[in-house]
């Protein structure tokens, strides 16, 4: 599923960074090429080929993307690597989804849902409302710092924004998702699909 085991603990590390469009697809690249990330890490770090300027961040930004990477099939790997500049992104907020939780269910339960309601602004407060929210069932989450929370929150909008989910007012734009892209979600897990802020009947029109 999109949204991962409800019984699964929030991980809340995506901190660490935001799309990470470039990195991601170079590194996806390099797998296909190495056949396991435990030889795309290895070669990442010694050969400094995100070029960072520390080697702590280069692993820190290697182990991000990889943990993403690792929320994907052979065959979307592939379709990553392979598709254009501009579906690329798509494919890594599922990725994204998967990997969090917390981000699968606020794409899920709050910027889609605000989508089909004909909600256009999602704004800092919506965030604050679905933290609040999950905090009640979630423990780990009342342990963060207020100075942690609205980073996440700060990251999580960037993604969105980076995406062009979000345009610089915070007004919701449903993105143009290709059929190849709809094409293997669908055959992977149909779920994935409700990740993104768009219309069932505009999907289902894209693969008629």
């Amino acid at each position: 599923m999109v949204i991962g085991s409800n019984s699964t603990p929030y991980s809340m590390s995506f901190s660490a960074g935001s799309l990470l469009h470039y990195e991601s697809v170079h590194l996806a690249a390099l797998y296909l090429d190495l056949g396991n990330y435990r030889s795309v890490r290895k070669t990442v770090v010694a050969e400094n080929l995100l070029q960072t300027r520390t080697q702590s961040t280069c692993m820190r930004i290697c182990q991000e993307v990889l943990t993403r990477l690792q929320a994907l099939n052979r065959d979307e790997i592939e379709f990553l690597v392979d598709c254009s500049h501009q579906e690329q992104p798509h494919l890594l907020w599922v990725a994204i989804c998967r990997r969090y939780r917390f981000i699968g269910e606020f794409a899920v339960e709050v910027l889609r849902e605000h989508h089909l309601n004909l909600k256009s602004r999602l704004g800092h407060e919506d965030f604050d409302l679905f933290f609040n929210k999950k905090s009640e069932w979630n423990p780990e989450l009342d342990d963060l710092s207020t100075n942690t929370r609205n980073q996440l929150r700060w990251v999580l909008f960037k993604m969105l924004r980076e995406l062009e989910y979000l345009n610089k007012q915070n007004h919701i734009q449903p993105p143009i998702l290709s059929r190849k892209l709809l094409e293997l979600l669908y055959r992977n897990n149909p779920e994935d699909v409700m990740c993104f802020p768009v219309n069932e009947s505009d999907m289902k029109s894209t693969l008629r």
